[in-house]
């Protein structure tokens, strides 16, 4: 379920085997970005952590507990970041949407794009109820990510994220159906 989803210019897919090495250059490549909010993003990661992930991912999907997804050029051979709905309550039918951009290419709506579409998938293939979007505070791009998917700031949660062994206040987002469509279609015509 869900293994891939493509729109003009970019393709979500599920992350195969023979990624590892890419996935692990780009990762290093992404250090004093990415790796900044995310300690898994750090300057010895290598192929084996990639297909370690890749088997967590797999995993996730197969129990319906996260979808992760490789961000790719629209003809999958280059890897522009990740993106997933993971955190997955089936109690409460929500999830987390997480994002990140390699840093060679961000700026240029990419993430944003993933997000749109994995929000759109989690809705309406899904059912999701809500969907959050949780970025600690300080982090600028993610931030305008949520709010550029028209994401609605709800709050400012005290310790809500753990960024480099400490936590952080993080700004939670929420996206509900209701709103996604109306949402969706203006986003689109921008």
């Amino acid at each position: 379920m869900m293994r891939k989803i493509t729109a003009p210019g970019i393709c979500l897919r599920a992350y195969e085997s023979a990624d590892a090495d890419m996935f692990a250059a780009v990762v290093c490549e992404s250090v004093a970005t990415v790796g900044r909010w995310m300690s898994w993003c750090h300057a010895d990661f290598n192929s084996e952590h990639a297909r370690d992930w890749f088997a967590v991912c797999d995993k996730g999907r197969e129990e319906g507990t996260a979808y992760e997804f490789g961000i790719f050029s629209e003809d999958g051979k280059e890897l522009l970041g990740g993106a997933g709905l993971n955190m997955i309550s089936k109690l409460h039918n929500y999830c987390n949407l997480g994002y990140w951009v390699r840093q060679s290419v961000q700026g240029r709506g990419i993430a944003s794009q993933a997000a749109m579409l994995l929000a759109d998938a989690g809705f309406k293939q899904l059912g999701f109820h809500r969907i959050e979007i949780v970025a600690a505070e300080g982090n600028v791009a993610s931030i305008a990510v949520a709010k550029k998917v028209g994401a609605q700031l709800e709050c400012l949660a005290h310790n809500r994220l753990v960024v480099g062994g400490v936590p952080v206040t993080a700004a939670v987002h929420s996206l509900l159906p209701q709103d996604w469509h109306a949402e969706l279609n203006y986003l689109v015509q921008k």
